[in-house]
């Protein structure tokens, strides 16, 4: 790309191999060789968080039916009709056993 020396206009090809400014007319004596570039960085890779990565669940106190440790994940879920109550679920901190409690 081009500019034009008077007044910094880029220079545009008017006719085959004859450039002008747009602002001014000044003409360009040499012939223009119009070339592109572009820098390509490499971003780093987005990381995936798996289910295994997620335990962001508030820990309670709450006996696991399976091996008996006394601490457990929780969360509600409306897992039946929207005027019913909605299920509680625990997993232990421990073995990782899910179980559930209706109310």
């Amino acid at each position: 790309m081009e500019f034009c020396p008077k007044c910094g206009c880029v220079l545009v090809e008017k006719k085959k191999n004859e450039f002008k400014c747009p602002r001014c007319n000044h003409k360009s004596k040499t012939k223009i060789k119009i070339e592109s570039s572009e820098k390509i960085e490499v971003k780093p890779e987005i990381g995936v968080i798996t289910n295994e990565d997620t335990d962001v669940f508030p820990k309670i106190s709450a006996v696991c039916q399976k091996c008996n440790h006394k601490e457990a994940y929780f969360w509600t879920s409306q897992t039946r009709s929207a005027d019913e109550a909605e299920t509680k679920f625990f997993r232990c901190t421990k073995c990782k056993h899910t179980w559930r409690q209706y109310h």
